[in-house]
């Protein structure tokens, strides 16, 4: 795919989804990275109601959530599921955060794009995704989260062959949009994805960039 296609395409899903912003915008990088561990294999409704119980026990910070009991903090967010592993994921942060870095995060601002990449993936828990997200939404750096949604767009856009690494998936949509546009791109992919590409039973016939799409062209025939 080449830089005029992409930008087409980009196009096409702001006027389908219209002005795409994400629900919460938390400046606090350790904010945004727990609501991200939260968010893994859940909807979206129930981290933010697995956040506010979190935040209603607890405050937010790496002290507090480092001197909590497992158990407890695996009470407040039981509802967003998987909540033995996500409490064991959230206590060891927190407590590496404190030890290492002081308690904050505010090396995403002022480092060096790759060092806060390697620094914050150097933390338990957390992989390529967990730390681009904590990135782009936290600190506005230049980069795109891929999640599964993203994923699935990219791939049967052939954006890149299906398996591709993460590494190249990022690289890859981080190079056909402009740079400006990375938090638009990822928010338009998980909404194309959740809307028409899902995993199961795609809306290929009523999906607002079929003509772009290689897979749902052959499919169904592009719309050109």
């Amino acid at each position: 795919m080449d830089y005029s296609t992409a930008s087409r395409i980009l196009e096409k899903l702001k006027f389908e989804f219209g002005a795409l912003r994400p629900t919460h915008v938390k400046r606090d990088p350790f904010e945004t990275l727990i609501r991200t561990i939260l968010s893994q294999s859940t909807s979206s409704i129930n981290t933010e109601r697995a956040f506010k119980r979190l935040a209603k026990r607890f405050k937010v910070s790496p002290s507090k959530l480092a001197e909590a009991s497992i158990e407890d903090i695996e009470s407040a967010i039981r509802i967003g599921g998987l909540q033995r592993n996500k409490a064991k994921v959230i206590k060891a942060v927190s407590k590496e955060i404190l030890e290492r870095f002081g308690g904050n995060l505010d090396f995403v601002y002022t480092a060096e794009l790759d060092e806060a990449r390697e620094k914050l993936m150097s933390l338990p828990g957390v992989g390529p995704k967990t730390c681009d997200v904590v990135l782009l939404f936290s600190a506005g750096r230049p980069v795109i989260p891929v999640d599964t949604h993203v994923r699935r767009v990219s791939e049967r856009l052939k954006i890149v062959e299906e398996g591709a690494g993460y590494e190249e998936l990022r690289k890859t949509l981080e190079s056909l949009f402009k740079v400006e546009d990375y938090l638009t791109v990822h928010l338009a992919f998980i909404a194309l994805g959740r809307k028409y590409c899902r995993a199961r039973k795609p809306r290929c016939r009523s999906c607002p960039i079929i003509e772009f799409c290689v897979t749902g062209s052959k499919t169904f025939g592009a719309r050109l």
